[in-house]
């Protein structure tokens, strides 16, 4: 898969995963190598929010006549609507999980 947005990086490689079950207990990765969810997604957030910016002083520049490449700017709005869209969907799914575990009766 290719990454064209650039959110997606980590240095790590992923391996094949094996099923679960009584044999592989206490077999696979260890939970604490590697970025939290949370610092992916605070890092995915800044990433977001640096694309906007960027997207926004492309627009203000081509309308100030200091940038004359409209493709530039286009790739540059498009790049960061299809971040926000990813993020926006990535918080969708979060907050559909949330829910779910509401109903969860103890």
């Amino acid at each position: 898969m290719v990454d064209r947005v650039g959110l997606i990086r980590t240095g790590q490689i992923v391996g094949p995963i094996s099923p679960a079950g009584p044999g592989n207990a206490g077999q696979g990765a260890d939970p604490t190598q590697g970025p939290s969810f949370k610092d992916v997604l605070m890092a995915s957030l800044d990433k977001v929010n640096q694309l906007q910016q960027d997207a926004t002083t492309a627009i203000e520049d081509l309308q100030t006549g200091r940038r004359d490449d409209l493709e530039t700017v286009l790739a540059a709005t498009a790049k960061a609507d299809t971040a926000f869209r990813m993020l926006l969907s990535v918080r969708n799914k979060m907050l559909d999980a949330y829910l779910e575990l509401q109903q969860i009766r103890v």
